[in-house]
């Protein structure tokens, strides 16, 4: 899957039909855009939680998470997030001296 595609002067690019269409890629799709290795990457933001429900299957009898688990681990994900961003804006910063 890919395709050549041209960048405007205001720096945007167009995804090509067919990439959108194998993605589900719609108007408003929201992404995360990043340097990695030299190249441009850039992941759609397009799941919601919906869309993950019954991903790892049945939840074993008995699981359950309280509110305060998930302002744990959301907590958790922001934090490493956070520090996988100012990672990665220090090693470019370091690219470019």
């Amino acid at each position: 899957m890919g395709a050549f595609t041209k960048m405007t002067s205001k720096g945007q690019l167009t995804i090509p039909k067919d990439v959108r269409e194998q993605l589900g890629l719609a108007a408003g799709t929201r992404f995360y855009v990043t340097v990695r290795d030299g190249e441009v990457v850039a992941m759609p933001k397009n799941k919601r939680l919906a869309d993950l429900a019954g991903l790892l299957g049945k939840p074993p009898a008995g699981a359950g998470a309280t509110l305060e688990d998930f302002d744990e681990a959301i907590g958790r994900a922001v934090a490493e997030e956070d520090e996988r961003i100012v990672r990665e804006w220090n090693e470019m910063r370091g690219k470019r001296k």
